[in-house]
């Protein structure tokens, strides 16, 4: 896709495309403003991720960590690869991708885990590039004296993103002025996002109906276990066979829930069933999983609250493992920042009378801009 196509007064700065010729990895990155920091952004391994995808995600990137007030910049990572045919060759891949990035990790670039990729990921990408702080999500017993103190990984499968949409969900419910006890809650997505998602939700008893997988949904209206959730789903490797009513994968956008949380794909509301959401509020877990022209529609009966406000717990535990701090440190800066961050998006929108997404952006780009006014450009 041309540069010209989707170019505008904050970036993307760079696209690089890399290709090793003895694994066949083709891979590329898209740092879209490092005018607060070094573009941070994970790696994404799909057969179908190309450069707009990419690009779509390093904005986002850019947006949130301006919104989180963190000293980076957005960027994004994609390899073509599918894990059908190509299994055996993720490794190389990712080893051939590190050493790629070289030039530009860590000054340039910091990468973390994404779809098909995860915490020893990271680790065989920092070895091959040859940089600790060259990504983050890396493993809690990967350690490294870096500055004159020990360093460890804090992968998010230590609950960063998820825990922090839950918290985002619980203002967005304030807001509303419904009840965090006894709030219906839908998830999309049993994966590492969505499972610490409920797992906060049921510790401030709201009521999670339905939640849901590759192979469908289980839905169940007197409210889900999360213990006996998760047992079903490692037992026999699908919600569905817990207990309730399973229903098709799509049918989980048309429950009459208090709050519906995508937490997986992109685009999964779309014009086939945008009519169809029941949902009074969306806290939108996973990366753009709608259009933005369908968001703006919808944004007119239904409260949203944007994928760079509600899932910025990852990229915050990314900046604690960044400077080298704890899992106590971790958790306790996420939750303030995703308390803080909602509130302020949804108190801007309201008194602005916009949409949430058009009050984060606005306060994102305001911080950004400065940022370039303020630089001296290399």
């Amino acid at each position: 896709m041309e540069l010209d196509n989707f170019a505008d007064d904050i970036g993307p700065e760079k696209i690089i495309e890399v290709y090793d010729p003895k694994t066949g990895m083709r891979g590329f990155t898209v740092l879209d403003n490092t005018a607060l920091g070094p573009a941070k952004g994970g790696i994404r391994m799909t057969p179908s991720v190309d450069i707009k995808e990419v690009f779509r995600l390093a904005r986002a990137m850019t947006l949130k960590n301006a919104l989180a007030d963190l000293p980076f910049g957005g960027g994004k990572s994609g390899i073509i690869y599918d894990k059908k045919t190509q299994e055996n060759k993720k490794i190389d891949f990712i080893k051939s991708f590190g050493r790629a990035l070289k030039n530009i990790a860590p000054s340039e670039y910091v990468a973390a885990p994404d779809i098909n990729t995860n915490e020893k990921d990271m680790e065989t990408f920092v070895i091959s590039n040859g940089n600790f702080n060259s990504a983050t999500g890396k493993p809690l017993g990967f350690c490294q004296e870096v500055g004159g103190k020990k360093a460890c990984g804090l992968p998010h499968e230590l609950g960063s993103t998820g825990f922090g949409v839950a918290y985002s969900t619980k203002v967005a419910l304030e807001h509303a002025k419904i009840p965090i006890k006894g709030a219906t809650i839908a998830i999309e997505g049993f994966g590492n996002v969505g499972t610490f998602t409920f797992k906060k939700l049921e510790e401030y008893g709201a009521k999670i109906v339905a939640v849901s997988d590759s192979q469908g949904v289980l839905y169940n209206s007197d409210g889900l276990d999360f213990k006996k959730t998760m047992k079903i789903k490692e037992e026999r490797g699908s919600v569905i066979h817990g207990d309730g009513e399973h229903l098709e994968s799509k049918k989980i956008f048309e429950l009459p829930v208090d709050v519906l949380i995508p937490a997986a794909l992109p685009d999964v509301i779309n014009n086939t069933n945008k009519d169809k959401v029941k949902a009074k509020i969306i806290v939108e877990a996973a990366n753009i999983p709608m259009p933005i022209e369908i968001e703006e529609e919808l944004s007119k009966k239904i409260l949203i609250i944007p994928d760079f406000v509600a899932n910025a717990g990852g990229v915050i535990s990314s900046y604690v493992e960044y400077i080298g701090g704890t899992v106590e440190d971790m958790n306790k800066l996420i939750e303030e920042k995703l308390v803080k961050n909602t509130d302020h998006v949804l108190q801007t929108a309201f008194k602005k009378k916009i949409t949430p997404r058009e009050a984060a952006t606005q306060i994102a780009m305001e911080r950004i801009k400065k940022a370039m006014a303020n630089r001296n450009y290399r």
